[in-house]
C-alpha cells in the first residue's frame, strides 16, 4: 500500500515538471504569432487611398487648367466675334440713317436714277450686309456709273463695282479692273459727280 502511494506521488511530480518545462516554449510561440498577426493587420506603406487621392488631385488640376484655358480662349474668340459684329451693325446703322437723311434732302434722287426712293434705300440696305462701310454716296455713284457705262461694257454693273469697293478698291481702280482705261475711268467718275450735283440743285 505504501509503495503505491509513493508511485502516485512520483508520477504527479513528473507531470508537474513536464508542464513547467513546456510552458515557456508555448508562451514564446504565442508571442511570435501575435507579433506576426499584428504586422499582417497593419501592412507597411501609405494609408489606403493616399496615392489615389494624390493622382486625382493632379489629374483634376491638369484638367481644370486645360478647361479654364479652353473656356478663356473660347470666350475671348467669341467675345471678339461678338464685338466685331456689333461694330459692323453700328456702322451699317449709322450709314443707313445718313442715307435716309440724304433721301429727305434730295427727294429727286430716286427719279434721277430711274428708281423709286424706297427701292434705292432697300438696295443700299442690302449692300450694307456685305460691306457695312459702304457709304450711300458710293452706292449712288456705283448705280450711276453702271447706268452710264453698262451699255458699252456689259461687265460693268453696280454689283461688280460694289464688289470692288468691298474688297478695299477705289471706284477708279475697280473700273480699271473691269476693263475701263484709266483716262475713261476718271472721265466717268467726273460725269457721275456732276450728275449728283445737278440732282441736288434740282431738289
Amino acid at each position: 500500500m505504501r509503495s503505491k502511494v509513493l508511485l502516485t506521488i512520483g508520477a504527479v511530480f513528473v507531470g508537474i515538471a513536464f508542464v513547467l518545462a513546456t510552458a515557456p516554449n508555448a508562451a514564446a510561440q504565442g508571442k511570435g504569432h501575435g507579433s506576426g498577426g499584428g504586422r499582417g493587420a497593419s501592412p507597411g506603406g501609405p494609408p489606403s487611398g493616399v496615392g489615389v487621392d494624390r493622382g486625382i488631385d493632379r489629374s483634376s488640376d491638369a484638367s481644370m487648367g486645360r478647361a479654364d484655358t479652353g473656356r478663356g480662349n473660347a470666350s475671348d474668340r467669341s467675345g471678339g466675334r461678338s464685338s466685331a459684329g456689333l461694330d459692323r451693325a453700328r456702322v451699317a446703322g449709322d450709314n443707313l440713317r445718313n442715307a435716309d437723311d440724304e433721301l429727305r434732302r434730295n427727294p429727286n434722287l430716286g427719279s434721277d436714277l430711274h428708281v423709286n426712293a424706297n427701292d434705292l434705300r432697300a438696295g443700299y440696305q442690302a449692300a450694307l450686309v456685305a460691306n457695312p462701310n459702304l457709304t450711300f454716296g458710293q452706292y449712288v455713284a456705283a448705280t450711276r456709273l453702271a447706268q452710264n457705262l453698262g451699255g458699252r461694257n456689259p461687265g460693268i454693273t453696280r454689283t461688280a463695282i460694289l464688289n470692288g469697293l468691298a474688297n478695299g478698291e477705289s471706284i477708279g481702280r475697280t473700273l480699271q479692273d473691269l476693263g475701263v482705261s484709266k483716262v475713261d475711268a476718271k472721265a466717268a467718275i467726273k460725269q457721275a459727280d456732276l450728275q449728283a450735283k445737278q440732282s441736288k440743285r434740282r431738289s
